[in-house]
């Protein structure tokens, strides 16, 4: 009897407690790789999608924007020479919100410490190329080759005929441009790099978000010959290319807005910054960091007036976010103008 009862002897309490507790420390161990795993998935996935959101940002915009100034040949033949008063190919304004009702001639100013203070706004303009000219019947309009297309990546079907017999089609045909504006606004909740066009430059306009995630959109433009909020010389050089770059409220000049016009038809690049952010908790280091768009002067924070590079005086080419867990990642490039921007 005594075997016997030895044999059917279960576990003490004390074996019990042991056991239990290399369990939970092996439970623990377990959920603490899991959720390490899980968390570095979640930083690899946006940071694979702020690179992704980066190239399809620059692709659209480096597309765009080898369009500013196009005019078709058949069209462009007819203008008999350069109006002053006509609105320049390229336009923008700096550290602005978009006018819903006049995009392209009003902004409002961003106020410090919300989210998407110190982001500009670009303006681009182009004309559709035709796929044949209607030789036929002057009235009617001229079928487009379809190969421009506006920040949505709409085409147009048509455009005005410049042998109308009406000489305000004429006219239409001559001015009528494609319209695309880049701006950051906010989209459910979130910075986001916007699309506001016209396929006739003018009302109605349809604003789409194109970059969830965009809470920073710097633009300077390189100039040639064009000294800040001052009128072009009538001495200057014929523009060929930049030797310094502008921000949009150094284009005016007061009280003519010819000469600013002018002065924006001086347009020879177009240099772009962003600052792209992922999903809150998607970022393993809370540590505060400082993002510029367009990079550092060497052995300084600031570039000196006119240069491509961060600038004090230029809200947002600097940029340092409340640590908040999110990845960050800036992209920069430059936009080299192919067409004439004198029509």
């Amino acid at each position: 009897m005594t075997s016997r009862t030895q044999r059917m002897r279960g576990l003490t309490l004390i074996e019990l407690l042991v056991a239990m507790v290399i369990g939970l420390v092996i439970v623990l161990a377990a959920t603490a790789a899991l959720t390490v795993a899980r968390r570095g998935f979640t930083t690899v996935d946006a940071a694979s999608q702020l690179r992704d959101s980066g190239r399809f940002a620059a692709d659209l915009i480096q597309r765009v924007g080898a369009q500013t100034g196009y005019r078709d040949v058949f069209i462009a033949g007819g203008i008999p020479s350069e109006d002053p008063a006509r609105e320049a190919s390229i336009g923008g304004f700096n550290n602005a919100l978009l006018s819903t009702t006049s995009p392209t001639t009003a902004s409002t100013a961003r106020t410090s410490g919300v989210v998407g203070y110190g982001s500009d706004i670009l303006i681009l303009r182009y004309q559709a190329s035709q796929l044949y000219t209607n030789s036929e019947d002057s009235t009617k309009a001229v079928v487009a080759d379809q190969t421009m297309i506006d920040c949505a990546g709409n085409t147009i079907a048509s455009v005005p005929n410049p042998k109308d017999t009406d000489p305000a089609q004429v006219a239409q045909a001559y001015d009528r441009r494609i319209v695309s504006i880049f701006h950051v606004a906010i989209n459910q909740g979130e910075p986001a790099l916007m699309c506001t066009y016209s396929s006739t430059g003018a009302a109605p306009w349809t604003t789409v978000p194109v970059i969830q995630g965009v809470e920073n959109f710097q633009v300077l433009y390189g100039v040639d010959g064009v000294t800040a909020n001052t009128a072009p010389s009538a001495s200057a050089t014929a523009p060929d290319v930049p030797d310094s770059y502008l921000r949009a409220d150094q284009m005016p000049v007061a009280g003519s807005a010819n000469n600013t016009k002018a002065n924006w038809r001086r347009v020879r690049s177009i240099r772009v910054g962003m600052v792209l952010r992922s999903a809150p908790g998607s970022s393993q280091d809370m540590a505060a960091q400082t993002f510029s768009p367009f990079g550092s002067a060497k052995n300084s924070a600031n570039g000196t007036p006119g240069s491509a590079f961060a600038s004090s005086d230029d809200p947002g080419t600097s940029f340092a976010p409340t640590p908040d867990g999110r990845l960050r990642q800036t992209v920069s490039f430059t936009i080299h103008l192919r067409n004439d921007q004198g029509l």
